[in-house]
């Protein structure tokens, strides 16, 4: 075989890349600039100004002061509690939307437009409602005023619209001709639900935990006035980081919301780790 044969019958060559090629135009670049510097103004900054305001007295003057026996029982308590209502959330949002969307009774729009009272109410007037309904003057007797599970409840009241929100979408854009299929084929609803349908919602479950989680430890008016804020037992970090400003010690106010912001961000990994995990066994 010549030469020529040869090359003939050899396969071409693919050219080599050399990586990925920008396709950012001048006007998306443009864009891109704008919003990464109006992205930095309104968060990065902010943030890298907080950490370097708790980490500017010393590691020492930090460290005792996430130590201190309030500030930590804020922090637990907080932490905790938020935890629990993004657990709730997470069983509770779903079976919302799933009834919201593949349901049809009367006052359904009613409760569409409840959903989203905890979005628009400010939170100072949820806390006075709550007050009225579970404070010592309860019309229904139920009085959990200066006690934890009030922390809870408040809790409960302003993220209840996270999940549910995120879920309702993605739940009606699913094909239900794939479940119709599923059946066909003899699997049972669990199994359909397991295998077709809990690996579509796992993302919009896991942002609206993480959304949940996030206005969950930051919460403040919803609980001031059922609370009572009492130290070591109904003071969440919120109102311990208020303290704190009040008595003109910026440097501890900015150590506690570091903890939280290095919390909130293990959580959004573990829970964007969980999502991976649950959608690729899917």
């Amino acid at each position: 075989m010549t030469s020529t044969e040869i090359a003939a019958v050899r396969p071409a060559r693919t050219p080599r890349r050399s990586g990925p090629r920008s396709t950012l135009t001048r006007s998306s670049g443009l864009g891109l600039g704008i919003a990464m510097i109006w992205f930095s103004a309104l968060v990065l900054i902010p943030l890298a100004a907080v950490v370097v305001t708790a980490i500017d007295g010393g590691w020492d003057v930090f460290w005792s002061t996430i130590t201190n026996g309030q500030t930590a029982a804020a922090i637990r308590l907080t932490v905790f509690t938020a935890l629990g209502v993004t657990a709730v959330n997470v069983v509770m949002g779903p079976l919302i939307a799933w009834v919201l969307v593949r349901d049809r009774f009367w006052g359904k729009s009613v409760l569409e437009v409840m959903i989203d009272i905890p979005f628009a109410l400010p939170t100072i007037v949820a806390g006075l409602v709550l007050l009225s309904l579970y404070g010592t003057d309860s019309p229904i007797g139920v009085d959990i005023a200066n006690q934890r599970p009030a922390v809870f409840l408040a809790f409960l009241f302003v993220t209840l619209p996270f999940v549910v929100r995120m879920v309702q979408p993605v739940l009606e854009e699913l094909d239900r001709d794939v479940e119709e299929a599923a059946a066909s084929l003899g699997a049972s609803r669990l199994t359909t639900f397991r295998r077709i349908i809990l690996p579509s919602l796992t993302p919009a479950i896991t942002a609206g935990a993480a959304l949940s989680f996030a206005r969950g430890v930051s919460e403040y008016g919803s609980l001031v006035l059922l609370s009572g804020n009492l130290p070591f037992k109904t003071e969440v970090t919120s109102v311990r980081i208020l303290s704190s400003i009040e008595n003109d010690n910026v440097a501890a106010a900015a150590a506690v919301a570091t903890v939280l912001l290095a919390i909130s961000l293990a959580v959004i990994v573990l829970l964007d780790l969980i999502q991976r995990r649950v959608a690729a066994r899917g």
